[in-house]
């Protein structure tokens, strides 16, 4: 257990030493994959089936760079809106994550009423994804790519590089 804790405690360590240069480039690189998206023109009907990982079979994963911009630009826009807007919006802090019997709730806890409540941070998986089946061709090839350009500023920036399912890695923050 002292282990356990021992682990968490340096990736959050890691996570807030992360330097602001590391996430500016993150944020360059998701500018250039977002425009390679667009060159590509997949449909979005914004139904938030993404969104709903059990009923569409796939899990989304970040890694600890990722996960810290994510936490970065929700702070940052969270102390941006006062919180009644947040409330109004039907945002709460911290996300519910998980059902009554403690397995995590079906899909992202960021999506409210089929929408994406944190779409400027979202990661990689999250870009990446349509439901559009003529995206299939390209999607796992455009994230490889990606994903090697992100493990790159996890060398680059000496950031300790961990892979984790998304649920699982809001729950470590929401632990802070």
């Amino acid at each position: 257990m002292m282990n356990a804790q021992r682990n968490f405690d340096s990736f959050l360590q890691a996570i807030h030493a992360i330097p602001m240069q590391a996430l500016e480039k993150l944020a360059e690189l998701y500018e250039q994959l977002d425009h390679d998206i667009a060159q590509r023109k997949p449909i979005c009907n914004t139904s938030g089936r993404c969104c709903k990982f059990e009923a569409w079979g796939h899990r989304l994963y970040v890694s600890t760079l990722e996960l810290a911009a994510f936490q970065h630009i929700t702070e940052v826009e969270t102390k941006a809106k006062p919180f009644t807007d947040a409330l109004r919006s039907g945002i709460t802090f911290p996300l519910p994550l998980y059902m009554e019997h403690g397995e995590f709730s079906p899909g992202c806890p960021w999506q409210m009423d089929g929408l994406c409540t944190a779409r400027a941070a979202r990661p990689l998986g999250c870009r990446i994804y349509f439901c559009d089946t003529t995206a299939e061709s390209w999607q796992q090839e455009r994230y490889e790519h990606y994903h090697q350009k992100i493990v790159a500023l996890h060398e680059e920036f000496q950031i300790p590089y961990r892979y984790m399912e998304w649920r699982q890695a809001l729950a470590l923050l929401n632990q802070q």
